[in-house]
């Protein structure tokens, strides 16, 4: 019996081995054979987890120095010594992010210089008066603003041909000095000319266009300390009010000589016949971009029928029949801006001056991308914030901007933060006119140190306080990122500035890769080659 097991096995052994050349010979020659065929899904990953265990073998060579992109994988980096060329292609740290699995990726785009870029390559010896301005005005400036020393580099290039009459549009980054730079010269043409008979209804002189109370009120503030030793009255009309309240304004004796104003609380005058810009000698406006698009295309084509454009410099010579010097000044000008410009004049009527840095990264800011999901950004935010506070005990620190893109999220998050023992202030569109007057200034003055707000805040207010800004939500555009990231590292700012942004939904990944290529590149932001060009100013 012991025996006859191991003959048992073997037989069934011989059988199995032999089936299956039965089974062949029984197809015959011309059959095909059984595939078995594997997933392509399946041979994906097996490729990937393969080619994962050879990167993971190979060791990473990190050269020393500093870096332009640092992010969270360091094969990832670049060193600030490297630029990629225009058609080179780039291992993006943000390429994955569309997907669930980069949730809490992040990378950043480090500081390439310490000081901001108007005021690199001036001149140890340059000032205001080599720029043609009059003793008079330059001792209003140094009473108004002791600390401005030295004019910018948009300040130096932009004073001169408006002091000899050209009509012109000034394109600069944020922070540069734009304000000053047509302020000067505004009110020393006021100085020279004096004013003519009075009319019945108040006619200011010079005229500043902007397109938020915010910022009018700010503009006010800087004209008004300026022109007071001057002998000027300055005004300012900003919108929200009623007609009662903006008759009131402008009922006032003796009428301003430069008023700064919103377009629609200036139409509403223009209509009521409150107000005549006949006797203009200058007109800026501010934020030119916002100015002349679809929100205010109506109501800025009606006030420039009201006025009277100069021809050129010839047409300004004639004191007894004034008009008026056009002044566009603007951190974005994107494309088919030309289209725009041709509502206001003739594109070589106007002496252009755009900076190197225009529509791109500042250099001198460091900016953070951080992909989160929608319902991690409040966590993330008041962790930030009070990581904050606790260093504000320690040392000095600035102040924050926190950016949404609606009212309802502002007063959402406001909530939040009080529920979180985090005292801020709240600045958004739809509040009502006597809530919104002087948050901003508020702020401006060290009342709080965190400000909730939309895009209202982004554009051209003064921030050289402002340490940190926080992109709760992402902007929509690449140029509300830009006036975004311009509130800090401003020209005159007191603490180095940074810039943090949740990064949530696919649009705004879109447009995160988009900043990283041309940060790697060092480029100008695609979408925002402006038609504008620079022709040299013309002398007179």
């Amino acid at each position: 019996m012991a025996i006859a097991r191991p003959t048992l096995v073997l037989s069934l052994a011989a059988r199995l081995l032999q089936a299956p050349r039965r089974d062949l010979s029984a197809r015959g020659p011309d059959e095909p054979l059984t595939v078995v065929r594997i997933p392509r899904a399946l041979q994906r990953r097996q490729e990937q987890r393969q080619s994962g265990r050879r990167t993971a073998q190979r060791p990473l060579l990190v050269r020393p120095g500093p870096l332009l992109v640092s992010a969270r994988r360091p094969e990832l980096n670049q060193p600030a010594r490297l630029t990629l060329g225009r058609w080179e292609c780039a291992a993006l740290a943000s390429r994955g992010w569309r997907h669930r699995r980069a949730l809490r990726d992040y990378f950043s785009i480090e500081r390439a210089q310490l000081e901001a870029p108007a005021l690199r390559g001036l001149p140890s010896d340059g000032s205001f008066a080599d720029l043609g301005l009059e003793p008079g005005v330059l001792r209003a400036l140094h009473d108004a603003a002791p600390e401005v020393v030295r004019p910018t580099t948009v300040q130096s290039r932009t004073i001169p041909p408006l002091l000899h009459g050209h009509h012109l549009l000034c394109a600069a980054e944020t922070g540069s000095g734009k304000t000053l730079s047509y302020l000067l010269p505004l009110l020393q043409r006021l100085v020279d000319r004096p004013a003519l008979e009075t009319h019945r209804i108040p006619a200011p002189r010079g005229l500043v266009l902007v397109p938020s109370r915010e910022l009018a009120e700010q503009v006010q503030a800087v004209a008004q300390s300026l022109g007071r030793s001057l002998g000027l009255r300055v005004q300012e009309l900003g919108g929200g009010h009623g007609m009662s309240r903006i008759r009131l304004q402008l009922s006032k004796q003796p009428s301003a000589h430069v008023l700064v104003a919103t377009p629609g609380a200036l139409w509403k005058a223009l209509k009521s016949q409150l107000i005549t810009l006949e006797q203009l000698s200058f007109m800026v406006l501010d934020e030119a971009d916002t100015l002349l698009d679809e929100s205010f295309q109506d109501l800025v084509d009606y006030i420039l029928e009201k006025s009277h454009i100069a021809q050129g410099p010839a047409d300004l010579q004639d004191p007894f029949n004034p008009k008026a010097q056009l002044v566009l000044v603007g951190a974005t000008f994107p494309e088919g801006v030309s289209q725009l410009l041709s509502k206001v004049g003739s594109p070589s009527s106007l002496t252009t001056i755009t900076s190197s840095k225009l529509h791109c990264i500042m250099p001198h800011v460091r900016q953070t991308f951080m992909r989160l999901k929608g319902t991690d950004k409040v966590t993330e935010l008041v962790q930030i914030l009070k990581q904050r506070d606790k260093t504000d005990k320690t040392g000095c620190s600035g102040t924050v901007l926190v950016f949404c893109n609606s009212s309802s999220t502002v007063n959402w998050l406001g909530y939040i933060l009080d529920d979180h023992k985090i005292k801020h202030l709240r600045l958004q569109g739809q509040m009502p006119a006597s809530m919104r007057a002087g948050i901003f200034q508020c702020f401006q003055k060290g009342s709080q140190d965190i400000l909730l707000c939309t895009d209202i805040a982004s554009r051209g207010l003064d921030s050289t306080h402002v340490e940190l800004v926080v992109n709760y939500d992402f902007p929509l555009t690449l140029q509300d990122y830009i006036h975004r990231a311009g509130r800090v590292g401003r020209v005159g700012s007191e603490v180095p500035g940074s810039v943090i942004s949740f990064v949530t939904h696919p649009w705004d990944v879109s447009l995160v890769q988009k900043i990283e290529l041309a940060a790697r590149r060092r480029r100008t932001l695609p979408g925002l080659a402006s038609s504008v060009r620079e022709p040299l100013p013309q002398q007179a």
